[in-house]
């Protein structure tokens, strides 16, 4: 249910085609500061910690770094960048774009699985994480599919179906995971370097490009926001 309702995330296009450019890049500024700080503070207060219960703390943050490392890779290798205005880099290919966020979404897949896995509540504030940062991320990848040329509603039609590879990466999760601790423990490991990569070297460059004080201050206080709902399920766990 989870990696369904973050799939429906893709056809926020719909919303995109409806808004002018200043507005959307308005509002954009500050998802990227909310989803940044869910990003770091489910790292922090939830991937690590429960990973840290099951496996030695030596083991879990070599599994961070590698995963940190492995995440640069992926996205020189297939040139996967999250981005999150509408006029994205030109020469980026549409097709290239949908091959980098079917991986993405695949793993966002299997990092939601595991964490249900190990906890319901767990579970809900990855998923939360993972949403959050699906809102500017699929409107950066609408952008880019139309900057290619293609129609808007085969753009919303393959965006929503890359979409899907979260809960194909769900479904192979839940298999993977089921009664397998020692995965699970690696799994939030990875997803913790993911989520650290992403939020520092995606997310926060973007917030830094903002020189206006007030607006920096409330981008800020945004992604304390995001961090403060981390710790708030935290809390109820």
């Amino acid at each position: 249910m989870a990696t369904g309702v973050i799939s429906l995330g893709a056809l926020v296009g719909v919303w995109t085609m409806a808004m002018n450019k200043e507005r959307l890049n308005r509002i954009l500024l500050f998802l990227v500061s909310l989803s940044a700080g869910a990003l770091m503070g489910g790292a922090f207060l939830h991937l690590l910690p429960e990973a840290l219960e099951l496996l030695e703390s030596e083991r879990v943050f070599l599994t961070v770094l590698i995963a940190f490392m492995g995440f640069f890779l992926i996205e020189k290798g297939l040139h996967w960048h999250h981005c999150h205005k509408k006029n994205c880099e030109e020469h980026r290919l549409g097709q290239m774009n949908l091959i980098g966020d079917s991986v993405h979404n695949f793993l966002d897949g299997l990092i939601i699985a595991a964490a249900f896995g190990v906890d319901v509540r767990l579970g809900l504030a990855t998923s939360l994480a993972v949403a959050l940062h699906e809102i500017p991320q699929e409107i950066g990848d609408f952008g880019v599919l139309m900057y290619a040329g293609w129609e808007r509603g085969k753009a919303l039609v393959f965006n929503f179906l890359v979409a899907l590879m979260v809960v194909v990466g769900g479904v192979v999760g839940f298999y993977l995971s089921n009664g397998v601790e020692l995965f699970i423990g690696y799994l939030m490991s990875v997803a913790a370097g993911g989520f650290i990569y992403i939020a520092a070297s995606d997310l926060m460059p973007e917030l830094k490009k903002e020189t206006g004080l007030k607006k920096s201050l409330v981008s800020f206080g945004v992604f304390v926001v995001g961090v403060g709902l981390m710790w708030g399920m935290r809390m109820l766990e």
